[in-house]
């Protein structure tokens, strides 16, 4: 029909890029539990975001060994963790950062962030020409077309803007409940269970 087509047009994509997901207490996926997820990229054919709450267990100093990088710098990596971004490609590096010129792969977010996947990032992040903020996740989550949309109606997210400070100023085990304090509320005492009237 030829008036269906005008119809399609009008109905807006809202992106979620630049925001954050903030785990309901609810979403029982134990890779996602009080996670909050910043998404890098959202559109009609999906999502893809970082996990910036969940250490994996191993410093930036001791990845950076591992991979035989230098550190020159005098700044202390032993108590930076290293996170896991997301149950997909856990052996690629992601480095989010405020925006920097000079890396071989980056793409500009936001005004205040930028997300690099090349190794002159890694290589950089022992020396003097290190970002002053990043945080290094291994892997990344993604969701198919209309996914998240789906996880959102059914209650297992937030969402918020993304907040830069929130990302590398504040440590990582009080991230998730700071995000959901920035809509006003203990996350914890909300119930898992989605309200139906």
């Amino acid at each position: 029909m030829p008036d269906s087509k005008p119809e399609q047009e009008n109905t807006e994509f809202n992106s979620l890029a630049n925001h954050f997901l903030i785990a309901m207490p609810g979403l029982d996926d134990p890779f996602f539990h009080h996670t909050v997820t910043y998404v890098c990229e959202h559109n009609e054919e999906g999502a893809m975001g970082l996990i910036i709450n969940q250490p994996i267990g191993m410093t930036v100093a001791s990845l950076l060994e591992q991979i035989d990088v230098e550190i020159t710098h005098e700044r202390n990596f032993d108590d930076l963790q290293v996170l896991t971004g997301g149950p997909v490609a856990t052996d690629r590096g992601f480095v989010l950062h405020p925006p920097q010129d000079g890396w071989r792969s980056s793409l500009e977010l936001s005004s205040e962030i930028m997300i690099t996947t090349s190794r002159d990032i890694l290589e950089a992040l022992g020396s003097d020409r290190a970002p002053q903020k990043f945080l290094l996740t291994l892997g990344y989550a993604g969701w198919e077309a209309g996914q998240l949309e789906q996880e959102i109606a059914e209650n297992s997210w937030l969402t918020i803007p993304a907040d830069p400070n929130l990302m590398f100023a504040t440590p990582t085990a009080e991230r998730w409940g700071k995000a959901a304090e920035s809509l006003g509320f203990e996350i914890s005492q909300l119930s898992s269970e989605a309200g139906h009237a």
